[in-house]
């Protein structure tokens, strides 16, 4: 799939938002008492027009006041700001109408005045000697309240569309001077338009962008003689659907039977295209319109109203696009929108798409529903402007129809729906719940894609989110409620026996609908993520905290969705985990209060055999809180490694590059320490349908494989060297043989792809959207499948909780020589207080053979200590919380949730370089834990374990000291100078 993206074309945002600016709130009605009562004889005209509102889906009805006479009219004006006055002819004795209308002219200069009035004979030729100066517009009541719709809209057209013409609304020109067929027409065209408004408003992807649409509906001018039928011509001809014109009306002051006829020959001559309507009295003039090649309807035709509707549905464009046959004239195929056109344009014969194309009917089509920024791409193309000729165009406007809805679907969170998702919807939810957390970071950063072009301008490559459908924490509360499981789930049983009855137990048929429509059209492997309200919250982030799968999607249909089904059900399992209930204790949250939503994510990698992974993914931190030689901790810090990211998530070996300094890396400082200090192995995802289960443990189908498979794979090439051992160097290239080394030397010196400067803008753009600090999660393809693209994969988006630095902190040479422990290498800032115990492991006793026991032992004094309520200093040997045994001891958070100053410590055969890279690290920074690292025999700092092993025990066996003080420690942390101590307590 992902070869077939284009580069995105940044077509230009319609500013729906700024159409239809000016509109008409308040309608002051002045008529005599019984005229209101005829006018209300079929219920309240503001209900009248408050319910055709609805039904239209119209928003904004107007507020409708009434004045009996023009005198009582006039003080309401006084008191009220007016839009519009509509007056009957009948006002009282001081006025009549038209006196009244000359009053209000005089008094508020450009308020429009409409006459409207029960026609007749009497009544027209009363109107022929009147002076209508003050009069917009005369209307005839046709018994329906439609006609009050037709006239706010007539006048909200007028007076926007100079502004929204500019944005691509068309307009719709009627030429008519009779009173009584200009209100009918109007009625029934504002109808025709407001049905078609709202199946183009399909065309948005939520319910938000469809109301916005609704603006870009076209426009009715309205002309009564020759001149400014003209007029307005000459002024909208670039945007104009087409005309409906009478055919005798007023030219140069007089009555012209053939003024109709005279203008629709000139447009023919300006426009042959364009559509062009002729109605008339005379049935005879049918003759002259098909002898002038344009549409005609008979004015006394019974069927008057059904034959305009179908006129303007199919010569307007607003119906289904219909291919043609130019030769027999057959419809041979439908589309009712742009998906629907889209997947038609490659399947018509040549004839018909040539002859559409002449007529720029695509474009007409386009317009018709406020798609401008393609309309207007499209509009004049031309067979011979293509060396390719008529294959070219095809391609041409196929690509960018594709182009235009992927670009239209970025940045919006799309309502998921199986009849119409497809490849280029990017994001949709599924339900009307909260996103969670996670969901709502990757539709962020969706719109920050949108917003900055300067991601687009890196060669060859597309920034970019994953495919994603989001279910909101709706269909988890139908889950939870549908099989009542909140009684079980809150128990204390073992999260094996959680998790058998969450699979069990059944999600709605209506979601399970649309999962076979997504599993149709993502072909790739899928991540089932957590996405709860909790997770990446500023102060208390869940990051690692609940389960996630991939499923391999490589199976039959039956087989794909079973599996997904269960995977989105683990997830849901392990919002009720052991280890998530002791993390809800610790942060002081109620796990009942805890709703679940799912991110599933197409999984950004290439297949090699039955194995699934990318090029490398990464981490970027926006604050490096380690900075060396010339870092700077604003510069950032970004850790990538070959394959899944789990790899990076689980603490193992990755490279550590600053993206200001790419070149300048430690581990790659000599050949020796990139032969120790880089990546031995990475993670894939198995593909094969058996090795997914249900199973408490997530990763039960990732696979970890030594860096020789990937050579294998061929997927190396760009981020490894090779090492010469003969000169102890180290090599670029795939000419050279040996041992690959995955340094990303041809990345991050040879600037072969451009990730430092990606890595650059995506920070910087981030972190000024967020105010804070920020942790992105990304993963990169490297010509994946042969495509002309690189695709660099935002995935994930949370914020770094940093420690407010408040005062400078001091502690003087006494002070350190006062210390249990000293450390230049330290993460956090200020002074913690009501710190007495001491939990370490002993370091003479320490192997790391070991470590599993150890981690059985801490687990339980930090539970005494969270039952307590208590807090503690952690000291011991390697990596805390890392994955790999060699690295230290493989604690998960809820196992030290207790502690308050975690310290990792490095033996003279130990040694370890400061962790980052993990969720665990992710939550000692953001819950404001000190964090110190020692390597006292290289005299990076030093700890007093002479001082530790004399003190008294609260507990104490053959690896775990368990030390309570009577006095408190005083811990200070000073981040500006990267320094921290542990000052000895006061005890007797």
């Amino acid at each position: 799939m992902q070869n077939e993206i284009l580069k995105l074309i940044r077509f230009s945002e319609t500013p729906f938002d700024s159409l239809m600016q000016q509109r008409i709130h308040r309608v002051l009605i002045v008529c005599s008492e019984y005229d209101s009562f005829s006018l209300e004889e079929d219920g309240r005209i503001e209900e009248q027009i408050f319910n055709e509102y609805v039904s239209l889906n119209l928003r904004y009805p107007p507020r409708i006041m009434h004045a009996d006479t023009a005198e009582q009219a006039l003080r309401k004006m006084q008191k009220n700001y007016i839009d519009l006055v509509i007056t009957m002819l009948n006002v009282g004795q001081k006025f009549d109408a038209f006196e009244f209308a000359k009053e209000i002219k005089r008094k508020y200069p450009g308020k429009p005045v409409v006459v409207l009035t029960p026609f007749s004979r009497e009544v027209s030729l009363m109107l022929s000697h009147e002076d209508l100066s003050g009069i917009d517009y005369v209307f005839s009541w046709l018994g329906s309240a439609d006609i009050l719709l037709a006239i706010i809209k007539l006048l909200e057209d007028k007076m926007n569309v100079e502004r929204d013409i500019k944005a691509g609304v068309q307009v719709i020109l009627l030429v008519e001077d009779s009173i009584r067929y200009y209100s009918g027409y109007l009625t029934n065209m504002y109808k025709i338009l407001l049905v078609q408004s709202k199946k183009f408003m399909k065309e948005g992807l939520n319910e938000h962008q469809q109301m916005r649409r609704m603006r870009g509906r076209p426009k009715i001018m309205m002309a009564k003689n020759y001149e400014e039928a003209t007029e307005i011509y000459n002024k909208y001809k670039n945007n104009l659907l087409g005309i409906i014109s009478d055919t005798k009306f007023p030219r140069h002051g007089k009555t012209d039977p053939d003024a109709g006829i005279r203008f629709l020959s000139k447009i023919k001559k300006d426009n042959r295209f364009l559509p062009l309507l002729l109605q008339s009295s005379n049935i005879e003039n049918k003759k002259r319109a098909k002898e002038l090649k344009v549409g005609f309807i008979h004015k006394y035709s019974e069927n008057l109203a059904l034959e305009l509707k179908n006129f303007m549905n199919l010569y307007f464009a607003f119906g289904a696009f219909q291919f043609i046959n130019p030769t027999t004239k057959e419809v041979i195929r439908k589309a009712i929108n742009l998906k629907e056109v889209h997947d038609s344009i490659k399947e018509i014969s040549e004839e018909s798409f040539r002859y559409h194309i002449s007529r720029n009917h695509i474009s007409k089509w386009l317009y018709a529903r406020a798609l401008f920024p393609l309309a207007d791409f499209f509009v004049g193309l031309r067979e011979q402007d293509f060396s390719g000729g008529i294959t070219e165009i095809r391609q041409f406007i196929y690509n960018n129809i594709a182009n235009f809805r992927k670009s239209q679907s970025r940045g919006v969170i799309a309502e998921f729906d199986k009849y119409h998702f497809d490849d280029s919807i990017i994001f949709s939810r599924m339900g009307q719940g909260s996103l969670g957390g996670k969901a709502r970071g990757l539709a962020f950063l969706d719109s920050l894609i949108k917003k900055y072009p300067e991601l687009d301008k890196f060669p060859n490559t597309i920034v970019k989110i994953p495919k994603t459908v989001v279910l909101s924490t709706e269909i988890f509360d139908n889950f939870m409620e549908d099989n009542n499981l909140y009684p079980f789930a809150l128990t204390n049983k073992s999260n094996q026996e959680i998790l058998e009855r969450f699979v069990v137990s059944k999600i709605r048929q209506e979601t399970q609908d649309n999962l076979k429509m997504l599993l149709q059209v993502i072909k790739q492997p899928l991540a089932v993520r957590s996405s709860s309200v909790l997770e990446d919250s500023h102060y208390q982030p869940f990051a690692g905290v609940y389960s996630t799968y991939m499923i391999a999607n490589s199976a039959d249909s039956e087989t794909n969705l079973n599996q997904l089904l269960i995977a989105i059900k683990s997830v849901y399992a392990s919002v009720f985990y052991k280890e998530t209930k002791a993390y809800m204790k610790a942060t002081k949250n109620l796990i009942d209060e805890e709703k679940m939503g799912i991110v599933l994510q197409e999984v950004c990698g290439t297949t090699y055999e039955n194995r699934f992974y990318p090029t490398f993914s990464g981490v970027i931190r926006s604050v490096n809180f380690y900075p060396i030689e010339d870092e700077k901790p604003e510069g950032g810090i970004v850790n990538v490694a070959l394959g899944l990211g789990k790899h990076i998530v689980e603490g193992k070996r990755t490279l550590r590059f600053s993206p200001n300094h790419p070149k300048k890396i430690l581990q790659l400082s000599s050949p020796d320490m990139a032969l120790r200090e880089t990546q031995k192995t990475f993670f894939a995802l198995d593909l094969s349908p058996e090795s997914f289960k249900a199973s408490t443990d997530d990763s039960m189908n990732y696979k970890s494989y030594r860096i020789k498979q990937a050579e294998k794979d061929e997927s190396i090439y760009d981020i490894s060297s090779v090492y010469d051992f003969h000169d102890n160097v180290l090599k670029e290239g795939k000419i050279y043989e040996g041992k690959r080394i995955i340094t990303f030397a041809n990345i991050l010196k040879h600037n072969s792809f451009p990730l430092a400067d990606i890595v650059k803008d995506v920070m910087r753009i981030c972190e000024n959207a967020m105010n804070n600090p920020v942790e992105i999660e990304f993963a990169v393809n490297l010509n994946p499948e042969n495509s002309p693209y690189n695709f660099f994969n935002l995935l994930q988006i949370r914020p770094i909780v940093e420690n407010i630095i408040e005062d400078e902190i001091e502690f003087s040479d006494s002070d350190i020589s006062n210390s249990i422990l000293y450390s230049e290498k330290v993460l956090g800032h200020g002074v913690i207080k009501n710190i007495y115990d001491v939990i370490y492991v002993k370091p003479d006793k320490f192997d790391s053979l070991n470590n599993q026991t150890c981690v059985e032992i801490i687990e339980r004094l930090n539970n005494q200590m969270v039952e307590e309520d208590k807090n503690y200093i952690l000291i011991g040997p390697g990596r805390w919380g890392s994955s790999d045994p060699w690295l230290g001891i493989p604690v998960v958070w809820s196992q030290i949730s207790a502690a308050r100053l975690i310290v990792e410590s490095g033996l003279e055969n130990y040694q370890i370089e400061p962790s980052q890279g993990t969720h665990f690290f992710q939550n000692l920074t953001s819950f404001k834990v000190g964090y110190f690292t020692i390597n006292p025999f290289k005299k990076d700092g030093f700890w007093d374990l002479d001082f530790l092993s004399e003190a008294e025990a609260v507990y104490e066996d053959h690896f775990v000291k368990h030390i309570r003080f009577n006095s408190e420690l005083l811990i200070k942390i000073d981040s500006k100078r990267s320094k921290g101590i542990i000052i000895k307590p006061n005890d007797d």
